[in-house]
């Protein structure tokens, strides 16, 4: 166990009134131990039925685990709110230093209400917490200059984050992301702009908290074991190495790489902007997350002289992985190494999920190709590979000059349903499809998954098995495996522990680690809280209007061949309603 550990103490935050008062949460805590468990109570708890995203009464939930701040890499913080991009549950992990920062704070939790009449950012320091003016940095122009200023305006020691939105959330775009340390993100399903409604800029935490165990051998011979067998990893040497864009060619090669708003599955361009190019040419250093050995967020340097003199250069540091290269690479056919790091620095100002924005400009293109919108209404021409362009149009989604950017600042579904080409506008739940087209289950995964996100449930990896021995699982064994592989990530979540540590962190050492704190729970306990959690994030969902009957699929999903040949549309359906049916019972 951890002497006095502060874990259970939820910070909860009033904008509206400026006021704030912690509780004692125990026994929420001990039956949902952190993270995921205990933020998606939390949202059911304090959101009402029917909410409006942007409304004040939509809270920000931040959460975190037993395990963070004491073992290796348990540093994702889990934030849960009612999605602007999806109207229903809003889900979105960050790296970084949030989790051991809120931590060391003091807190499990923090919970935030209300919204301010004027532009405001929280400074939390330990047990205070100060509503600090945020007029001057409100609508600055880049997110970078946010965090420097607040940096600079914050002393202090200790463990210290920093999240803000750039000005994305500042115009309630749906699909705004905040940005933690710079370079992680809450990035999916619109938290910016649930932030920019509250007129909230930015939240300083930090804390300098020292966590005690109370048995120091075993906890020391816990720690040795995960971090022999993280360090020792093959896997996770590899995203020290390359990341996750070691995706790239390995897709690329299978045919399973989306590209061109997923007319095809191939890039000949990939090469040029695969993992091991950018190692090879442009890698600028590695940053790792607290308390974590692997050191996978990779950092591009890419260098540029200054338009007023030539002789004068300016050098930026712009992370990139899998998935930003996937949707603002092969989805827009930028095949420019150059050209994509502006792409994806211009997002990172400007405060976007990269993933949607890829995804809604491909779209946009093959629209205006297909003459569902005039230039009159984008203002330019956007071309497959042109990066300028692209440019200008991720800049007008955020100013929103007309309907055709309203539209498209409000992702692929809704701009739609507007202009047409539903066909193909790549999107489930109304959260943008992320980069695999690997077979059935991948995109099974994407319906059935509670954020519609390749990260519920990786069925990316069970088609990837399926094509590698050339033996395909039956769609009931596919939905066993999706769902299993939902329920034990809940219980990853809820201790917070990054993904890429899954294979590390087993049921078995899971167990023992838990043990080691004070919890007495076996493998059978921890499976079924799993499902539990699950239970509760489609309780959400389910009251909020989600029927898994209406789901949208596009159609070009189906078109479009996959390594394991094309998906039958009528066997993913039918494999959508044993999904539910195992939610459901």
């Amino acid at each position: 166990m951890i002497s006095g550990d502060p874990l259970p103490r939820v910070l909860y935050i009033d904008l509206t009134s400026r006021d704030f008062w912690v509780e004692e949460r125990t026994g929420l805590f001990e039956k949902y131990l952190g993270g995921s468990g205990v933020a998606s109570n939390l949202l059911l708890q304090e959101c009402p039925r029917g909410a409006d995203p942007l409304a004040p009464h939509n809270p920000i939930i931040i959460a975190v685990g037993p395990l963070c701040g004491v073992f290796p890499l348990a540093s994702k913080a889990v934030a849960m709110f009612k999605s602007p991009l999806t109207g229903n549950l809003g889900e979105s992990h960050a790296g970084g230093r949030s989790a051991v920062a809120i931590r060391l704070a003091g807190y499990g939790a923090i919970v935030v209400k209300g919204a301010s009449n004027t532009p405001v950012y929280l400074s939390i320091q330990g047990e205070r917490v100060y509503f600090r003016d945020a007029s001057a940095i409100w609508g600055m122009g880049s997110s970078y200059t946010v965090g420097r200023v607040i940096r600079e305006r914050e002393p202090g020691s200790g463990l210290r984050s920093i999240m803000r939105i750039g000005r994305a959330g500042e115009r309630l775009v749906s699909y705004a992301c905040v940005i933690t340390e710079t370079y992680r993100h809450f990035g999916r399903l619109g938290l910016g702009a649930v932030f920019g409604s509250k007129k909230l800029k930015a939240i300083m935490i930090a804390g300098d908290r020292r966590l005690k165990v109370k048995d120091p051998k075993s906890y020391r011979e816990a720690y040795r074991e995960i971090f022999e067998s993280v360090t020792k990893s093959p896997s996770m040497k590899k995203y020290h190495e390359l990341g996750t864009s070691m995706n790239v060619n390995v897709l690329n090669e299978s045919k399973s790489l989306p590209t061109r708003n997923l007319r095809k599955t191939s890039f000949e361009g990939g090469e040029a902007i695969s993992g091991e190019n950018f190692a090879a040419n442009y890698l600028g250093r590695r940053v790792a997350c607290s308390h974590c050995p692997v050191s996978c967020i990779h950092l591009a340097a890419l260098r540029e002289p200054y338009t007023s003199d030539p002789y004068f250069y300016k050098t930026s540091m712009i992370s990139y992985d899998y998935e930003l290269i996937y949707a603002l690479g092969s989805m827009l056919e930028i095949s420019d190494p150059r050209s994509l790091l502006r792409l994806l620095d211009e997002v990172e100002i400007q405060g976007l999920d990269a993933i949607s924005t890829g995804v809604t400009l491909a779209w946009a293109t093959e629209a205006q190709e297909r003459g569902l919108v005039s230039e009159n209404d984008v203002g330019l021409r956007l071309t497959w590979g042109k990066v300028e362009n692209y440019l200008e149009t991720i800049r007008r989604v955020v100013k929103q000059p007309n309907d055709f950017y309203k539209a498209l600042a409000r992702g692929v579904e809704y701009a739609s349903t507007i202009y047409g080409g539903k066909d193909f506008a790549l999107a489930y739940g109304g959260n943008e499809m992320p980069g695999y087209h690997t077979g059935p289950a991948c995109h099974l995964g994407f319906i059935t998954g509670a954020r519609h996100s390749h990260l519920d449930s990786a069925g990316y990896s069970i088609d990837q098995r399926a094509y590698a021995s050339n033996m395909k699982p039956t769609i009931e064994e596919t939905v066993s495996q999706l769902f299993d592989e939902e329920c034990w990530r809940q219980v990853l979540s809820s201790l917070v522990i990054c993904y890429f540590a899954r294979g590390n962190y087993t049921p078995e050492f899971v167990t023992k680690a838990l043990n080691v704190l004070g919890y007495n729970l076996d493998q059978q306990d921890l499976r079924r809280l799993g499902r539990e959690i699950l239970k509760v994030k489609n309780n959400f969902k389910f009251r909020e209007g989600f029927k898994y009957e209406n789901l949208r699929v596009p159609n070009r999903v189906f078109e479009t061949e996959t390594p394991n040949g094309r998906i039958d549309e009528d066997q993913l359906r039918e494999g959508v309603k044993l999904y539910f049916s195992k939610i459901l019972e």
